[in-house]
């Protein structure tokens, strides 16, 4: 049986950012396709993401998980 990887799925909803944040998952950050950002969730509002000391736009961010 397959197991089923979240590699590279895009955290999208609230639960989403949540989850990776409690689970400790790391993300990478893309803006304009282009990589700005790694590592785990810190902080969560509802128009940013903490990611180490770097605050992301979710508005202009797209969110993977890395791993």
């Amino acid at each position: 049986m397959k197991r089923s990887s979240r590699f590279m799925r895009t955290l999208t909803a609230n639960l989403h950012f949540y989850t990776a944040q409690m689970e400790q998952a790391p993300v990478v950050v893309f803006a304009a396709g282009e990589l700005v950002g790694s590592g785990k969730i810190a902080e969560i509002t509802e128009e940013s993401v903490k990611i180490g000391d770097e605050r992301f736009l979710r508005a202009v961010c797209t969110f993977k998980y890395a791993g």
